[in-house]
């Protein structure tokens, strides 16, 4: 299996993974959250999330670079409700698990349009217990801020020293 399975909201932003209660008011909204993922007709195991896109990028850019990987069986780039401006980010079923893992290798760090892209998994309909960002939970944040979020493919838990 190339993907993590469950997430805990207390776990993800302790250092050293023993910590037992929140350590922000953000992780304990996560807590609270009873969240379920939208029912949607792909399969999660050969979904990708493509993020730090170029406000400019378009799906045509997004399929001729994914497209070379393996056959794209949807792309859907997640826009603004109001506006229809780019948010930055996409998700891409292939055809198959295999060429999904493939870009998740591959494709990781590339650049588009002048940025350097975030390839993940799905973590929605595949990890038990996700909270996403908005709702308290999710990975990333900046130390600076006290928003601690480690696990994640670009902050991966590193025992401390």
């Amino acid at each position: 299996m190339w993907y993590a399975k469950e997430y805990h909201p207390i776990q993800v932003g302790s250092i050293d993974g023993t910590d037992k209660i929140p350590h922000d008011a953000a992780v304990e909204r996560a807590q609270q959250v009873k969240y379920r993922p939208p029912k949607l007709s792909t399969d999660p195991t050969k979904t990708i999330f493509v993020g730090r896109l170029n406000f400019d990028t378009t799906e045509d850019t997004l399929n001729q670079h994914f497209g070379q990987i393996g056959s794209i069986e949807s792309l859907r780039l997640i826009r603004n409700q109001v506006t229809g401006a780019s948010e930055g980010y996409a998700f891409i079923t292939y055809d198959t698990t295999e060429a999904a893992k493939e870009a998740y290798q591959t494709a990781h760090q590339t650049i588009i349009d002048n940025h350097v892209i975030l390839i993940d998994y799905e973590r929605g309909r595949i990890m038990e217990g996700w909270v996403p960002r908005r709702l308290g939970g999710g990975f990333g944040g900046k130390k600076e801020s006290g928003q601690l979020r480690f696990g994640a493919r670009d902050r991966p838990f590193r025992r401390p020293m």
